[in-house]
């Protein structure tokens, strides 16, 4: 089994509207409803929940189709893998240890099916996979102002949503980061990363862009028509 945890907690304050980004209108409904569609779509995804604040629950629970696949709400956590967290609490009484579990971003609205299927066709050999961009341009070490060295920007890698993990062990190394140490996480990656797991890449998708600032969701709705 592998089940979605979507994050739509944020508050989105760059964006410099009242209302988090992940609700604001985009062709005609909420930016959040093209991810919905998407996990939902998939063949690969047998269950969903959302992390998102009261407030904004009956309008999310309004865009599934696929009564099976809604799994419930979860709360915010005081930063975002606190929210991961309260997500995979929630499966615990639905996911066996060796299941998988796929995080991904309200405000990435142009995640496709592909990319979901081949996040869960690789964490058959991994205990964790994540997307990977390459980098296109020459990247450099900048501290304090200045240029401090050159790297190789064949060994880096942009890292994109959704990542993928097997539920069991990205469980318990969130729990070992609590309390405090949870709170300097700033990658849903970077637990697993700590803890040794084996991680896969696999090509990320440019379009799978995540929606910041206006500009942003001005270009989303470009794409949508």
């Amino acid at each position: 089994m592998t089940a979605a945890v979507l994050l739509s907690g944020g508050t989105g304050n760059r964006m410099g509207s009242d209302i988090p980004k992940q609700y604001l209108d985009a062709g005609g409904k909420p930016v959040i409803s093209y991810c919905i569609e998407a996990f939902e779509a998939s063949p690969v995804i047998d269950r969903i929940v959302v992390v998102a604040a009261e407030q904004y629950r009956d309008l999310i629970r309004s865009l599934f189709s696929d009564e099976d696949k809604f799994a419930g709400f979860a709360d915010p956590g005081k930063n975002r893998q606190l929210s991961i967290l309260s997500g995979l609490n929630l499966l615990k009484d639905i996911l066996k240890d060796d299941d998988g579990v796929i995080v991904h971003d309200a405000a990435r609205p142009l995640v496709s099916g592909e990319l979901i299927s081949g996040i869960a066709e690789a964490l058959k050999r991994s205990d964790a996979v994540l997307p990977v961009l390459p980098l296109k341009d020459t990247i450099y070490e900048v501290k304090n102002g200045k240029v401090t060295a050159n790297l190789d920007r064949d060994t880096l890698g942009a890292g994109q949503a959704p990542e993928g993990f097997r539920f069991g062990p990205y469980l318990k190394v969130n729990e070992a980061l609590l309390p405090d140490r949870i709170m300097d996480i700033s990658g849903s990656m970077q637990p697993a990363v700590m803890a040794g797991m084996d991680i896969a890449c696999i090509p990320g998708d440019e379009r799978n862009f995540k929606i910041t600032t206006p500009a942003d969701l001005e270009r989303f709705r470009e794409i949508i028509g």
